[in-house]
């Protein structure tokens, strides 16, 4: 039995990485999926690849912009009539020491990872509120747990996420919406690929089950939790980090 028919899913940064992972999930479990993504290109490409596995579209949204995130908002109710689930999966990192670390750098990844989710979750809950159910799910890190070296920047968005999470299931449950966060330790994603192999063989052998974590490892928790197998859990982070956090 398909855990998702027919219910609406918008996944931000949908186009690349464990956001088209999650999407192709998403179809599988009979979803009907709306990928969000800045990249109109990548956007595009996830579309082509996905179109013949189930109710699959794109919109072009800038998610640091209240105007873009509304005007799509309108654009999926129009569509679809409801959202059921959102997944605020986009993010970025711009890594550098505190020394290093630009203004620009500093606000590019709060401006995406935080504000973004921000303006995604103001733009979307009225309507779950309307419909008297709803699911979000935000994606955090194992990096929002315990920090990490160069990335002050990225660790408080990732915390500031938890936070925010817990935050809203308490304003949000009565209205039977689910609020939880998934915390990714290293996946391979293409954000990987561009580190020295060195610190990928270190990031491996800090992870007790000895493998980087691949992006459908990460759909599978969006999946479950979106699911109603999941419907009386609300608040709760859940690591997806092969045991990295412990």
């Amino acid at each position: 039995m398909k855990k998702l028919k027919d219910k609406v899913a918008i996944i931000t940064g949908g186009a690349r990485g464990i956001g088209f992972a999650s999407a192709s999930k998403f179809l599988t479990e009979g979803a009907q999926v709306v990928i969000w993504d800045i990249s109109d290109d990548a956007g595009q490409h996830a579309l082509e690849s996905l179109k013949g596995n189930g109710s699959i579209s794109f919109i072009k949204v800038d998610t640091t912009s209240p105007e873009s995130v509304v005007r799509a908002t309108e654009l999926v109710i129009n569509t679809y009539k409801k959202i059921d689930i959102l997944i605020n999966n986009a993010g970025i990192t711009r890594d550098a020491t505190i020394k290093k670390m630009t203004l620009a750098e500093w606000q590019q990844v709060i401006d995406v990872n935080l504000t973004g989710v921000f303006n995604c979750t103001q733009a979307v809950v009225p309507h779950m509120i309307e419909q008297g159910a709803g699911c979000i799910i935000n994606t955090s890190s194992v990096v929002g747990l315990y920090g990490n070296f160069g990335q002050a920047n990225y660790a408080a968005t990732k915390s500031g996420l938890i936070g925010m999470t817990k935050t809203l299931a308490k304003e949000l449950g009565k209205y039977n919406i689910t609020v939880n966060a998934v915390a990714p330790g290293f996946i391979a994603t293409d954000m990987i690929q561009t580190i020295p192999e060195k610190v990928i063989n270190m990031m491996v052998g800090k992870t007790p089950l000895g493998r980087l974590g691949k992006p459908e490892d990460i759909a599978n928790a969006y999946a479950f939790l979106a699911s109603s197998d999941a419907a009386f859990i609300s608040g709760t982070v859940l690591s997806v980090d092969g045991a990295v956090s412990i």
